[in-house]
């Protein structure tokens, strides 16, 4: 029998359908040996240098972001991604506080075992600046991509998204973790954490 258009198309439901299944047979695969993070995102950054984006300035007081800013980093980098309207964004803040302070107590070692950035997509001044207060100032960078072509270099597709940054003097900063979704402890202890422990 020869195949018509009217075929073709009465077979395209079926065949997206199988591919939808295969795609959540492949999910729950990972799901029972522990491998599916439905936060992780495989971006093509993963691995790769940090982009180039044009320097970001910052609130008064504060120290913006720019790329030369990853070139001389000397200690892994979290950088956050956040807006005060997102509310997942304001959901991380109890987090994002207790990391921030953390870091900042004294320690037996000279440095902290990372530093905390921030990048604050689309929003205005003021209300970045009430986000920060109620967070207590958690970033000692901050840069404000209020025209989002920062995000966009970063491949950014909403907030609140988290990268993992470490240091490389070859690459001027290799992301090694990007992932999606407001930061808890468990994402914090399960896929920043042994990024952090692996680094020599």
């Amino acid at each position: 029998m020869q195949l018509t258009r009217r075929h073709l198309l009465a077979a395209l439901p079926s065949l997206g359908a199988a591919g939808l299944g295969l795609g959540f047979i492949r999910m729950l695969h990972g799901l029972d040996r522990g491998q599916f993070d439905p936060r992780a995102i495989n971006t093509p950054l993963t691995g790769q240098p940090v982009p180039e984006f044009p320097a970001l300035s910052s609130l008064p007081g504060q120290a913006g972001l720019t790329r030369e800013d990853f070139r001389t980093m000397t200690q892994p980098v979290l950088l956050s991604v956040w807006a005060s309207w997102c509310l997942p964004c304001v959901e991380e803040i109890p987090f994002i506080s207790q990391l921030a302070a953390s870091l900042a107590a004294p320690r037996k070692k000279r440095d902290a075992p990372l530093a905390l950035w921030g990048l604050c997509y689309k929003d205005q001044p003021a209300s970045a600046s009430r986000w920060l207060e109620r967070a207590g100032q958690p970033f000692t960078r901050l840069g404000l991509d209020q025209d989002g072509q920062a995000a966009i270099e970063w491949g950014v597709t909403g907030v609140p998204e988290t990268f993992l940054i470490m240091p490389d003097p070859q690459m001027g900063g290799r992301i090694v973790w990007h992932g999606t979704g407001g930061l808890t402890e468990a994402v914090y202890q399960t896929r920043v954490v042994p990024h952090l422990e692996a680094a020599p």
